[in-house]
């Protein structure tokens, strides 16, 4: 069923479509357009974070399918069936590849939900559709990459041409299974470059989807492959091989610089990183609309759990306002997400990824009490909810920036308000992290909006408003959060290098 077709359904319709899904999961991995068993015959739980279940045995992919699924992209490659087909019929398959993500967003839907917990009617109303705008997109933008003449002297003539990488090795996070795959698959693909994909263990059943209906929609085999296992284990292997020309890497800071180090250990391939963030919204005192300043406060940290690397988690708001705000935060944002089972299309929140994750949230939470932070509402765990791993959302007021709880990417639903005095002191608190992603600006004064903007040391800069955006914009960070751009025609050049041909001509 299509998108439109599964808009309507209800809680009871979606047990149905899980249940009947969890009968089907294809468990292999997948290698030269086919489902192919791992080497070892190694195999890793999958769970449903939202009642500890277990959803699926996956196959486990070590270092040897890693080999296996790298030959199979680089022979792909080398032969030019996708590298060098023509652009308009590398369109047309990307453009079926988009048409057939459609058609299957039911079951994409409900493997995702089973996957990692987020709520139905976020997967049906936001990532399916922003994953098919993604692969468009890169699409439209094939014929739209160009090379150069440069003006030389009239006895030669130079070319600046753009190619293709070679294997890509795209390795994203559990927070967006789908969409943070189709972020690094779509621009891969579209430059004519072939894909190993190593999904996140925590969410490793959609990917093989994706790459199935590639191949469905005529895709060469070969070109996408697929290979499930640990970060450890397959991950490292991905990015050490001495056959892959770029890894794609969204996750934590820490994992970012290990993929550095094996590309250095290796064979200096690039490396595209987008990683963590500690994200500020800094809310002046003459800010135009209070109301919507703290419904995007409260939307830009609880909004999928606050699982978002962006995730606006530090509030600065000005001296003069903050009692004000606090009091409409409290008012409006302490039942806005409301935890529930995640394949109720009424539920907002569902659990985090694991029981792994919630003990460090709660424990994040915990150290905030202790370090002085005022608890304003949450940092609990909901009643009803305990086979799950769920936490409430969670409010801090007075906050200081040195705080465990303003320092450390939390990515849970925890808010924490910092007060400041002017727009100096906003900066300095700011930019005083390791972490340069994302933030917000909200004020009615353009001229100190653009002054601020300067002044931020982040990738994408919001003013009033929060995760705003369409395709055009890059995104990606400053500092520790990374150096990639994803989304945009950037993104989809940084999957090309460029290769100078200069001709010396003949004398006339």
């Amino acid at each position: 069923m299509n998108l439109e077709q599964i808009e309507s359904h209800d809680f009871q319709q979606w047990n149905a479509v899980a249940d009947q899904a969890k009968t089907q999961i294809e468990t292999r991995l997948f290698i030269n357009g086919d489902y192919v068993d791992a080497v070892a015959g190694g195999r890793f739980s999958t769970i449903n974070p939202a009642n500890g279940e277990v959803v699926a045995e996956m196959s486990e992919g070590m270092p040897e399918d890693i080999d296996r699924a790298v030959a199979s992209a680089r022979a792909a490659f080398k032969s030019g069936c996708w590298s060098r087909l023509a652009p308009r019929d590398r369109m047309e398959i990307l453009y079926s590849f988009a048409r057939l993500i459609d058609e299957h967003a039911e079951e994409l839907a409900v493997l995702e939900t089973l996957d990692m917990g987020k709520p139905i009617a976020d997967v049906v109303a936001q990532d399916i559709p922003a994953c098919i705008e993604t692969i468009r997109f890169m699409a439209e933008g094939i014929d739209k990459i160009e090379g150069s003449v440069t003006n030389t002297d009239n006895d030669s003539l130079h070319l600046v041409i753009r190619e293709p990488l070679g294997v890509v090795g795209c390795i994203p996070p559990w927070n967006y299974p789908l969409l943070m795959a189709t972020w690094k698959i779509a621009p891969a693909l579209a430059a004519g470059n072939t894909v190993v994909l190593k999904p996140a263990e925590q969410s490793p059943m959609s990917g093989l989807r994706l790459a199935e209906l590639f191949i469905r929609a005529g895709g060469p085999p070969g070109v996408f492959n697929v290979v499930n296992g640990m970060g450890e284990t397959a991950g490292r292997a991905l990015a050490l091989h001495n056959d892959v020309a770029k890894i794609s890497f969204t996750g934590s800071t820490e994992v970012g610089k290990l993929i550095l180090q094996y590309a250095g250990q290796s064979n200096m391939k690039r490396v595209g990183l987008e990683c963590g963030g500690k994200s500020p919204q800094i809310f002046m005192a003459d800010l135009p609309d209070l109301e919507a300043a703290v419904a995007a406060a409260y939307n830009g940290v609880f909004a999928n759990m606050g699982e978002v690397c962006s995730a606006g988690s530090r509030l600065l708001v000005e001296r003069p306002i903050y009692d004000e705000f606090i009091e409409l935060f409290i008012a409006e944002g302490q039942h806005a997400y409301a935890p529930g089972d995640p394949l109720n299309p009424e539920t907002n929140m569902g659990p985090l990824v694991d029981r792994g994750s919630q003990q460090r949230v709660l424990g994040l939470i915990e150290c905030g009490k202790r370090e002085g932070a005022t608890l304003h509402f949450g940092g609990d765990k909901p009643r009803g909810l305990e086979a799950g791993a769920y936490v409430n959302p969670t409010l801090f007021g007075q906050v200081d920036n040195n705080m465990t709880i303003a320092r450390q990417e939390i990515f849970g639903p925890v808010a924490s308000v910092i007060p400041f005095d002017g727009a100096v002191e906003a900066i300095s608190i700011a930019n005083d992290t390791i972490y340069g992603l994302a933030a917000g600006i909200w004020t009615r004064d353009i001229n100190q909006a653009l002054r601020m903007v300067k002044n931020i040391e982040a990738g994408v800069v919001w003013v009033n408003s929060y995760e705003d955006g369409d395709m055009t914009q890059p995104f990606g960070g400053y500092k520790q959060s990374g150096q990639a751009r994803d989304k945009c025609l950037e993104s989809l050049k940084s999957y090309t290098q460029s290769k100078s041909a200069w001709f010396r001509l003949t004398p006339e």
